[in-house]
């Protein structure tokens, strides 16, 4: 990045400089050509001296072109490339639930969009910059040759610089408009893709896509802000370029004609006010500008969200007692969970049960910090987990979710260490030996049911060897007869580990020595699984099916 950004940094400044030195160069050689001297011969050689300056001109302004042309986009991308990697690092070290972090589609969008239009901030303000210096430097040029031609030059300059600022302004706003109603679009529309099953077999096709459209004429509004303030200002900028060039133009001619100036200087003149309007012409600099400044706002809004710290401490040994402390989780004013205390005796099954929403998998996500606690605090052997270091707590705490994602690229990577012994404890050796290339088959090759995938998972979770073991609903997709068998071998697999099992089911709450009920975000009761039947509420927490089998 630095390479093409250094030879952006020096083409555009040599490029301007040629450009700003060509009308005195085009000058020299016009007064050359007419005056010269008294013979043909030192007429020639007067003009071969002046052509030579005005060819060393034109060609370094077309290398220096040429490299700005190559170092300009290469610049754009590789800045865009860091920006996106930045970002992404920086929404994967947040979290799934940090505060403030926009949903997934809105996210995408300022990855895939925003980040692009920030990524050509250097190239559009260098070259917005040059463009000013080099109507500054050509004012000067006009003031060299006639005080008057500067002066005809100025007259121009304050409407320009205030049509320019309101431009700035108006185009700004609507970018970010422009950019935030593309992000509710991008979030509609995942939503949309996540649940095309239950959209297509409720028949809400049309209803669906009305939905996801909905923000379309706000786009179209914003869309139509932008282009009425640009062609308002491209009009303007035209009007007040042909105004001024016509007064420098006509002062320089009757300096001409009065002999203040030579002939060439009439050229000179023309060259120098065109090149110190151009500024004023640059709409597309300005309006790449404003998609940059709106890009890079939207980028900083994710970037600006504090990433939770990490600790220095390490667990003591311990038989893995998990402790909540009054804790407390809430949206906005809203409490999701809590106050809850909870303590959960080391190497003991605890079962999580509760109606939908009761906060079972909330108060999960805080043992391994996949979640914050608003208030109160969450310890593991007497150690908070905040002040555990980032290895000692994923060494310590390990997941098994309902839809587990696997991440690498092969079987074996996504695994992490795994090895034929988990894999069997998690009933995935056998589809694992159908695979074409068994672990070394590529995921994006696999098509897995959502019950496979769920044995990848937990065998990922005995490989880590986990002091504190969370299942979250991780065997929800198996057969009643496989999910015997993965409780049984997980059972035997994570013996003296502490488990804290998200129970639907109630054969799980009958394994589990104790029953942690939740209801409405709060601790209910901390009981037998057995000695909970008796309350019909709690019974019904769970599938009536199941709880009939296991009560027979």
């Amino acid at each position: 990045m630095r390479g093409w950004t250094l030879a952006l940094t020096l083409a555009v400044p040599v490029e301007a400089a040629a450009t700003l030195a060509l009308p005195g160069a085009v000058a020299g050689a016009v007064d050359a050509a007419l005056g010269g001297g008294a013979s043909g011969a030192s007429t020639g050689t007067a003009l071969a001296g002046a052509a030579q300056p005005l060819t060393a001109v034109l060609l370094i302004g077309a290398a220096a072109g040429a490299l700005a042309a190559a170092a300009g986009p290469a610049c754009t991308a590789d800045a865009t490339v860091a920006l996106r990697a930045r970002l992404l690092r920086h929404v994967l070290a947040l979290g799934p639930s940090a505060p403030g972090l926009p949903p997934g589609g809105d996210l995408t969008a300022r990855l895939v969009g925003a980040a692009a239009d920030a990524g050509a901030a250097y190239p559009s303000r260098l070259g917005a910059v040059t463009a000013l210096l080099t109507s500054l430097g050509a004012v000067v040029g006009l003031g060299l040759l006639s005080p008057w031609l500067a002066l005809a030059f100025f007259a121009g300059v304050v409407p320009g610089v205030v049509l320019i600022r309101l431009f700035l302004r108006t185009a700004g706003q609507v970018f970010t408009r422009y950019q935030e109603v593309q992000s509710e679009l991008a979030a509609r529309l995942t939503g949309a893709l996540a649940g095309l099953r239950s959209i297509h077999a409720a028949g809400a096709e049309q209803r669906e896509a009305g939905r996801v459209l909905r923000p379309l004429p706000d786009l179209t509004a914003a869309g139509h802000a932008l282009w009425s303030a640009q062609r308002r200002t491209v009009w303007q900028a035209t009007l007040l370029v042909a105004v001024v060039e016509l007064a420098v133009l006509g002062t320089a001619g009757w300096l001409v004609a009065a002999g203040s100036l030579p002939p060439g200087a009439l050229a000179a003149a023309a060259g120098w006010s065109a090149l110190g309007l151009g500024f004023f012409e640059q709409v597309e600099a300005l309006v790449g500008i404003a998609h940059a400044r709106a890009g890079r706002s939207r980028v900083e809004e994710v970037l600006a969200l504090p990433i939770a710290g990490h600790g220095v401490n390490r667990l003591p040994d311990g038989p893995g007692e998990v402790r909540f402390c009054e804790v407390v989780v809430r949206d906005g004013a809203r409490v999701l969970l809590g106050p809850v205390d909870l303590t959960v005796p080391g190497g003991s099954t605890i079962a999580l049960v509760g109606r939908s929403g009761a906060g079972k998998s909330l108060l999960t996500t805080l043992v391994g910090r996949l979640r914050e606690p608003d208030s109160g605090r969450v310890l593991i052997d007497g150690v908070p987990v905040d002040e555990l270091s980032r290895t000692e707590l994923r060494r310590a705490v390990g997941y098994a979710f309902e839809r587990p994602v696997l991440v690498g690229a092969t079987v074996g990577e996504a695994l992490e260490g795994a090895g034929p012994q988990e894999a069997e404890a998690a009933r995935a050796d056998g589809f694992l030996g159908r695979l074409p290339e068994g672990w070394d088959t590529p995921l994006d090759e696999l098509r897995l049911s959502g019950g496979e995938l769920q044995r990848l998972g937990l065998a990922r979770l005995l490989a880590q060897r986990a002091r504190v073991v969370v299942l979250d609903d991780a065997t929800s997709s198996l057969d009643l007869a496989t999910e015997h068998q993965v409780t049984v071998a997980l059972a035997e697999s994570t013996r003296g580990c502490t488990r804290l099992v998200v129970a639907h089911r109630a054969e799980a709450a009958a394994l589990a020595d104790l029953v942690a009920w939740l209801d409405g975000g709060r601790l209910r009761a901390l009981a037998p699984h057995d000695a909970l039947l008796a309350d019909p509420d709690y019974r019904a927490a769970l599938a009536g099916s199941t709880l009939a089998a296991a009560s027979a």
